[in-house]
């Protein structure tokens, strides 16, 4: 699971205000954000996405993804039932308040709405390179994308109905010590509450002190008795053609 922000500490004197400079904008005083499913008109932020948490542990020499290739990953022409394939969430800021959505793309999740008070400014300096491509039928040009969850059901012989699998959460570092980890990661677990799956599973870096105290915050049950294995790479290509010398498989 990847770093997340600390709560929030409210202001006690509020204003809102967006300033635009060097291509840059400044938000003030209140922040509004949305978390929705994602959509394929996401791909391309979902890919940089991707890339700056592969960034972040310094593992961009493992990133061997491709638009393309996320692609046929998370919008399948053919999808699983919603939830039980590859999800995205996305969650987006903007300066001004959000709309209720006149399209609804994604029947089966309604977009969540929150606003956080702000005690210092946030910069977002990539405006077109995060402004969001989703359109909600309200032709609003002032979304950015700062952060996501990505999970997928899993099964276990434990129990009877599949959970999640919490694969990663990562916010852009100007949203991050704003509370909207807790908002994310909440709203994955109140999909899988709704919605008959038994759990939100996943890995907690034990490294990282921040991220660890809060999934603990977050009600998540740490066990120490069970380790992370991982066949992969030339160890699991071994696998690939493993036959006697009669040309029959060995197991």
């Amino acid at each position: 699971m990847a770093p997340v922000p600390q709560l929030p500490t409210p202001s006690e004197t509020i204003t809102t205000d967006a300033s635009s400079e060097n291509n840059n904008v400044t938000i003030t005083g209140k922040i509004y954000t949305r978390v929705r499913l994602a959509t394929k008109s996401d791909l391309s932020h979902i890919y940089q996405l991707f890339y700056q948490i592969h960034e972040y542990h310094n593992y961009t020499h493992l990133y061997k993804a491709t638009e393309s290739s996320l692609a046929n990953l998370l919008f399948k022409e053919n999808p699983l039932p919603l939830f039980y394939g590859p999800s995205v969430l996305l969650l987006e800021v903007s300066p001004t308040p959000f709309n209720e959505p006149k399209n609804t793309t994604n029947e089966g999740f309604k977009p969540v709405l929150k606003t956080f008070d702000l005690k210092f400014p946030v910069v977002e300096g990539q405006v077109e390179e995060f402004r969001s491509k989703y359109d909600d039928g309200n032709d609003k040009s002032d979304v950015y994308i700062a952060g996501y969850a990505f999970f997928y059901a899993n099964y276990s012989c434990f129990y009877d109905k599949p959970g999640f699998y919490f694969e990663s959460l990562y916010f852009r570092e100007s949203y991050r010590k704003l509370g909207m980890g807790s908002l994310l990661f909440g709203t994955v677990a109140s999909i899988a509450a709704n919605n008959g799956f038994v759990s939100v599973e996943g890995i907690v870096a034990v490294w990282n002190k921040k991220s660890y105290d809060f999934y603990i915050n977050m009600g998540v049950e740490i066990f120490d008795e069970f380790r992370y294995g991982k066949l992969h790479g030339e160890n699991l290509q071994k696998y690939a053609d493993n036959k006697d010398k009669n040309g029959e498989g060995s197991c």
